[in-house]
This record gives C-alpha cells, structure tokens and sequence, in this order.
C-alpha cells in the first residue's frame, strides 16, 4: 500500500461517518435547510414576488411557490442571462451550467458559490464510502479518469458557462488533479472521436485504477485501447483496474459488452449527478439504492407521477414518501432554483435510510445513451420533415438499438407508417436527423462523436400500430401509443406484427 493509500484511509472513513450520519438524520436536514433557503433568498426578486419573508410553514411554501419547469421561469432566466443580480438568490450566479431543454432548447442552470462545492464533495464522498467499505484505499495510488466534456467555459455577464463535466472539472481539488488523466490540454479537444485517440495516447501506459463516465463513452474509450495496443482484454492494459463510475444513463445495457472489454467483472458505482445538484450515490455495494443527499443544500418535495399532470397534485415532503411510489422530484437549491421539476422520476426502495432508483423522466423519453431525447423534439422533426418531402405518416415509435448484430454503431430506431409515403426515403432520415441536432445539443454530440450513428427508418406495414393497440386491448378510448421507448419492448412486438 502507497502512501495516498495511507492518507487517504482516514479520511475515507471519516467521510464514510458523516455521511451515515447525515442519512440518519435526513428528515431535521431538510427542515434545517428548507428555513435556510427561504431566509437567505426573502430579499431577492423571486423572495419578494412570493412573499417568501411571510411563509412560516410548508404548507404556506406550497401556496405561495407553484411548482415549474425551466420554461416556466422563462422571465426570471431571460433577466438573468442579462446579468440581472438578486433574482432568485442573492448577487450572481459564478456558473451557468449549459444543458438541452424541452422547449427552449438550450437551458442555463445557474450555479452559485453555495451549491458548486457540493457538485465535487458529493462524488468525493461516493468514492471514499465504496474505499471504506471495500477497504480500497489503493486505489489512490494509481490514476483515475474522468471521460468528459471540455473544461472550456465562456463568459457572460460574468458568468462562466459551459457544460457541467467541464465546469466540475474546475472545481477538483489540487491534490486530486495530482492522480487525474487525460492532461488539461487533451480534455479540451472538442471534437470527441479526435478526443478519445488523444486521451488513448495518453494513458494506455499508465496505472489506471478508477475510471468515471458515461457507458457508451467509455465503451468507446475501452475499444481504441485494445485497438492501439493490440491487447485482448483491458486488465491486461491496466491490471490495477479497480472500479467504474457512471451516472445518468441506466449501465445495465452495456454492463455485458464492457466487461467483455475488460475482461473481467469490475465493481461499478453508481452516481447521481444533474445540472441542478447532486442527489444521490450508491454508498454501499451491498444493494443497488442511491442514498439521497438530504444535507446538500437541496430541499426535495415529491408528486406522485400518475398525478403529475392532474390540476393541483399532491406535493409532499421526504417524510411522507411511500415505498415502490413512481414520484417525481422536485427541489429548491441554494442555485436559486424554487420547486423546480427537474422532470425525473424516482422510487424510494428504502426509508431507513431513505434510498432511491431512477426510475426514468416524468415524460416518454430515449436517453440510452445519455442524449434526453422528448416527444416534443421528435414531433417537431417528423412534423419538418414531412412537411419538407410532401409526406403524411399514420403513426411512428423510437427506441434505441443499442446492440446492432452487426458490430456497426448504434442508433435511434424510428418505427413509421407513412400513409403518404416520401418518395426519398434516406432524405427523410436525413432530415429528421438534422432536426433532431438542432433541438438537442446531447444528440448532436453524440452523432459528432460517432458515438451514434444516424437515424434508421424501418417502414412497418398498414394498421401495424392499430394491430399492437388492438392486441393490447388498448384500441380506442383515451388510450395513446408510446412515441418514445427507452427500451426495446414496444419495438420488439412492432417487428414481430410484420409480416414475413
């Protein structure tokens, strides 16, 4: 054992009890910093419009602050992208996190001096509870990588803005920047495919022993360095290979195909990181739950999805959650954000202490591959593109294929039947495509960095979709078909009405 391994060892445990020791203590952390947040933000413009310096309780708080999304802050976000001060909390926000939206397409999430140390204390914190649990402190004497966007950020109004892995990136601490590959210069290559040979020359010869992304990126970065090297296996690159940590997309797809790559089964971790906060992290490897972060300047409310979209639906606090509830989140942060619907779903699989899973987005969604697609972004470009090539469609579903037999990239699969029919069935691909990266910035990127290939149409035959409706007793009435799948389940029983 290396001296970080020494060092880090008492630290690791003492992070490990005081993260205990705020789950135990989970439901006084949110009533601490529920006053916290309404005192410190009572005399900005957001405090004032809600009256915050007159709610006293919760109930008054539920009263006074509806529940929003992104788009429905839209007046206070334009006024804050002018440099406006003290909206929602007071001065400026240091950092503006850059991140797709639903229908506004780019969205700015701000991030102040108060929650930005959170973003790196929590991930700091995942880590050193799996090093104590699992006695891992070698860990640390080795390398570790984070594959992520470029640290590159723009200013306005003095206002850093950039992506969240890139803004993060600013905020590790000297000591672990020590241990962190690629170099500065390599994690700012922009374009990704460009990217990935750079960092594989840079660390194929290093003692990797943690490694942090997204799947498909990383499946991307294992098969260049078996490429490079000529190796069968990854342990054979980097024998000392201790652990994977990923978050915001579900791992279960490509677990199979990277520990292949590896070589052998690597101990994952799973994280939950947003552009809003941190929320969660798997802090024991004896079950699959994320801890939520009750102390991390976030006050978390919850409705239950299948009221979501009702008129006035419940909201309640952590201390009425319900086991096996679908609900969706919503928080107030030391970011200024004010019951805010971050459009994710969760389930509570433990209270003692209070454990979730996500469960997906409180509208159909694709995000195999971490690119958030929505029915809105996906209507808008069928709609442009028959619009364009004088074509008319019955009914269409997308669902990722993430496993192509064939070993070419993988690609969102749009299941259509045309009553009209284009007459160049690749420029309407082409052209949904196109529509796709202008509406969402994660896709775009993917595409880019040939982590996707291009959409793929597969024209199924007349009354395809009336027939799956029909077998599912579900023809008629108010019953809709799912547009958007993140599994393969509907695309399956699609392919199977075809006929032979």
């Amino acid at each position: 054992m290396g001296i970080k391994a020494h060092i880090i060892r008492p630290i690791a445990k003492a992070a490990a009890i005081k993260v205990a020791y705020d789950a135990n203590n989970a439901i006084e952390n949110q009533e601490k910093i529920f006053k916290y947040l309404i005192k410190t933000a009572q005399e900005c413009e957001f405090g004032k419009d809600h009256r915050f310096s007159k709610i006293t309780s919760y109930r008054k708080f539920k009263e006074q602050v509806p529940v929003r999304d992104y788009e429905a802050l839209s007046f206070y976000m334009d006024r804050l992208l002018k440099g406006e001060k003290n909206l929602f909390w007071p001065g400026r926000p240091i950092y503006l996190a850059k991140t797709s939206g639903t229908t506004s397409g780019v969205k700015y999430i701000p991030i102040t001096k108060e929650s930005a140390p959170y973003h790196v204390k929590s991930a700091r914190d995942a880590v050193f509870c799996y090093i104590n649990e699992n006695k891992a402190c070698s860990i640390m004497d080795g390398k570790l990588i984070f594959l992520s966007g470029s640290p590159v950020l723009s200013k306005k109004y003095g206002m850093h803005v950039g992506r969240l892995s890139g803004i993060v990136n600013h905020l590790i601490p000297w000591w672990l920047k020590l241990s962190q590959v690629p170099s500065y210069k390599t994690n700012c290559i922009e374009d990704w495919e460009e990217k990935v040979e750079a960092i594989t020359h840079e660390t194929h010869q290093v003692d990797l022993r943690m490694i942090s992304g997204i799947p498909a990126w990383v499946q991307m970065y294992f098969e260049k360095l078996l490429q490079k090297t000529g190796k069968k296996s990854i342990i054979e690159i980097f024998p000392n290979f201790k652990l994977f940590i990923y978050g915001g997309v579900n791992y279960e797809p490509y677990r199979n195909k990277i520990e292949t790559l590896i070589g052998k089964k690597i101990p994952s971790l799973e994280t939950y990181p947003a552009s809003e906060g941190f929320f969660a992290f798997q802090n024991s490897q004896k079950d699959n739950g994320l801890l939520l972060l009750t102390n991390n300047g976030i006050f978390y409310e919850f409705i239950k999805a299948d009221e979501y979209f009702e008129p006035n639906p419940k909201r309640i606090t952590l201390a009425n959650v319900e086991l096996g509830v679908n609900y969706a989140m919503i928080i107030s942060t030391n970011a200024g954000l004010w019951a805010y619907s971050i459009g994710d779903t969760v389930k509570f699989v433990s209270k003692n202490p209070y454990k979730i899973i996500v469960t997906g987005r409180i509208k159909h969604f694709i995000s195999a591959f971490g690119e958030h697609v929505i029915s809105e972004e996906t209507e808008a470009a069928i709609k442009d593109a028959c619009n364009e090539l004088n074509s008319e469609i019955t009914e269409f579903h997308v669902a990722p294929q993430v496993a192509p037999q064939n070993g070419e990239l993988p690609y969102h699969e749009w299941f259509i039947e045309f009553s009209k029919a284009p007459e160049n069935l690749p420029q309407f691909a082409s052209k949904i495509d196109e529509v796709m990266c202008k509406k969402n910035i994660y896709y775009k990127d993917l595409i880019e960095g040939k982590i996707l290939q291009k959409a793929k149409i597969t024209v199924v035959a007349k009354d395809t979709f009336r027939n799956y409706m029909k077998s599912e007793g579900k023809l008629g009435g108010q019953n809709k078909l799912p547009r958007l799948a993140n599994d393969r389940i509907l695309a399956d029983k699609l392919t199977a009405l075809q006929p032979k």
